[in-house]
């Protein structure tokens, strides 16, 4: 049975159409260029593709979707090109394992197991036997080189990928669609499938605008009052730490960012709201912290950036990752990285031990204490976050490209209203 082959800019997910068809000459063009287009393999009498790839080389990606034929989602594979350009490596892959023809695509009740690997030989498989609303079984995978791995195939030389699920035990052959119509100009729809991005800011800036309205889909509205100073934090050394203080004994901070030496503003992003408590059996009004910030300079940021731990490739990262520091006690900190060893001392001594002379305790705010260093000047400053896990670190720079103000979301983004 052939296996038709048609080329486009984009694929829609929700209407599982090919956007603005191409030739195959014009597919291998934007290929030769690095830009994104997607290949279709369909068979005759199926509405349902059998799969969908997208390639886009300018973001060193090459992803898959593969369907079955009441067109659910079964299968993705995030395939990555880093340093070696004849191989490609099997970064991500999710299967969805339906119990049923009825069953929902991506169900919450639907068995899934999921693989992430790492080039270095890290990796995790999970599996999800009830679908989200179970538990989860992890173990490392035991993979081969050859299944991290794959040749990196010229244009028109790319298999079927799929054709084991499908039940296609030959190598099939393939036929190219013909095109009717050429593509015109247009923004690619929001409901198409693009390459993967890390996690982007959002509209941080309104946090810091008094008068500024937002939600957190709890309470409906929320308005930003004027942002609430807690003090400074001194960071002679250049080099500004922003981590989980709880972290393995020996270990550096978590992000490091170089700055001008000097004394910086540590400040809350704060929102007004009003409910009705049932405890008090009124309206009450309440003000609540969204964001710490560690101001850097008067100019406002004309961009935002996660700061990266080092090691971090974003070749690498799947769509919508963070990176950020870690913590396990629901704490993060600023500080000056030049005497992050002493600082931390302190702040365990003021914190576990209750020494006084340790560490500062701030009352009444996000920020927790404040621990100095009296040899260097250098200071730590620890806060409050609303849970464990890993925050991601937002870099506000100026129209030059200076660090002008970092970021840290203690509960999410809350989105903006109208």
């Amino acid at each position: 049975m052939p296996i038709e082959v048609g080329y486009a800019r984009a694929w829609d997910l929700e209407a599982r159409a090919a956007w603005q068809p191409i030739s195959a000459g014009d597919a291998q063009e934007r290929d030769a260029a690095g830009l994104p287009y997607v290949a279709v393999y369909r068979t005759q009498g199926r509405e349902a593709p059998l799969e969908v790839r997208l390639v886009s080389w300018q973001d060193h990606y090459v992803g898959l979707w593969e369907y079955d034929a009441r067109g659910r989602r079964t299968y993705c594979l995030d395939l990555r090109l880093l340093d070696d350009p004849a191989r490609l490596f099997r970064r991500y892959s999710v299967g969805w394992h339906y119990t049923g023809p009825d069953m929902a695509e991506f169900d919450k009740e639907c068995p899934k197991t999921t693989v992430d690997l790492f080039p270095d030989g890290r990796g995790q498989r999970t599996e999800q036997r009830r679908g989200e609303l179970g538990g989860s079984f992890v173990t490392t995978p035991a993979l081969r080189d050859d299944e991290r791995w794959m040749d990196r195939p010229a244009f028109g030389d790319w298999p079927l990928l799929s054709a084991r699920a499908h039940g296609l035990g030959e190598p099939p052959a393939f036929e190219v669609a013909g095109v009717t119509e050429a593509a015109g100009p247009g923004d690619i729809p929001a409901t198409c499938w693009r390459p993967p991005r890390p996690a982007q800011p959002g509209p941080i800036k309104e946090l810091f605008r008094p008068g500024a309205r937002v939600t957190d889909g709890y309470h409906p509205e929320m308005t930003v009052v004027e942002p609430r100073r807690i003090g400074t934090l001194s960071v002679p050394s250049g080099h500004l730490a922003v981590s989980g203080p709880d972290i393995d004994q020996g270990g550096g901070p978590h992000i490091v960012l170089p700055v001008p030496p000097g004394e910086y503003v540590l400040d809350e992003a704060q929102v007004r709201h009003s409910y009705h408590c049932e405890w008090e059996e009124a309206q009450v009004t309440r003000t609540d912290t969204t964001a710490v910030r560690l101001l850097v300079g008067e100019t406002p940021a004309a961009s935002w950036e996660m700061a990266r731990r080092q090691g971090d490739d974003l070749r690498l990262f799947i769509d919508h990752q963070i990176s950020g520091f870690d913590t396990g006690g629901a704490t993060g900190c600023f500080a000056d990285a030049g005497a992050w060893e002493p600082l931390l001392a302190l702040f365990e001594q003021g914190l576990n031990q209750g020494d006084a002379d340790a560490a500062e305790h701030i009352s009444d705010s996000m920020y927790l204490l404040r621990t100095r260093d009296q040899d260097s000047g250098a200071e730590l400053v620890a806060f409050a976050t609303t849970g464990d896990g890993t925050y991601p670190v937002w870099v506000g720079r100026c129209p030059a490209g200076d660090v002008v103000g970092v970021v840290v979301l203690v509960e999410g983004m809350p989105p903006p209203l109208p």
